[in-house]
């Protein structure tokens, strides 16, 4: 059975595919530097329509957030030789709590976060691992629904869940809500972290995101 891909794939389309990985965003440039804009603490923190997908404690002193497209391949780096360090140091040890917000960039992008999304919740983090390293088996020029499945079986989702959620405008929307508030927040490509009142942008190192996690906060935007 084919999937019913059109109404996804137009409507992430429009909404999504703005950006290039590490790139700049189409459309109007808002009134400030998107380069090293931090928005207020508070706005930064508020969920989007979706509920978060987090790891660490609910209460860790510290809050990383990243802006991720699964077709990019520094989040596939990031996530390979970067992330399991910071998981073990920070995340595991109660000193970090860890969000990871969808900025999807293109149509692939998009069909394989609302896979993650329509994967059981506590398989979040695995299948978001999964379409991350295993990015040849799916990405294309052309949206390759069946592959994407192919890779978010592997975290429990079925043929018949993704059918129904290619088709699903609450997640739709909502992916699309997730990514423009990213826009306000200045995210102009992926990934994107927010951490301790500061901000980094396309490849980052360990060492550079445990003096992020590590020094003191920087004043909040006003």
């Amino acid at each position: 059975m084919r999937f019913r891909a059109a109404k996804a794939s137009v409507a992430l389309a429009a909404g999504l595919a703005v950006a290039a990985c590490g790139g700049g965003a189409g459309g109007p440039a808002p009134p400030i530097d998107k380069r090293t804009y931090v928005p207020p603490q508070a706005e930064l923190m508020a969920p989007g329509p979706l509920g978060e997908r987090a790891l660490g404690k609910p209460d860790a002193p510290i809050t990383v957030i990243e802006y991720v497209s699964l077709t990019c391949p520094h989040c596939a780096n990031f996530q390979k030789n970067v992330f399991p360090r910071v998981k073990k140091e920070f995340i595991d040890t109660g000193k970090v709590r860890f969000i990871v917000r969808e900025f999807p960039i293109g149509r692939s992008a998009g069909n394989a976060a609302i896979a993650n999304r329509c994967a059981p919740e506590d398989k979040y983090f695995f299948v978001l691992g999964q379409l991350l390293s295993r990015q040849t088996e799916w990405v294309s020029q052309d949206v390759r629904l069946d592959a994407i499945l192919g890779v978010a079986k592997s975290g429990g989702l079925s043929r018949e869940t993704f059918d129904s959620c290619l088709s699903n405008q609450t997640i739709i929307d909502g992916l699309n809500e997730v990514k423009q508030r990213g826009r306000q927040f200045g995210v102009i490509g992926t990934p994107t972290f927010f951490i301790n009142g500061r901000k980094a942008q396309g490849e980052v190192t360990f060492e550079e995101i445990k003096a992020m996690i590590e020094q003191t906060p920087a004043p909040s935007s006003s």
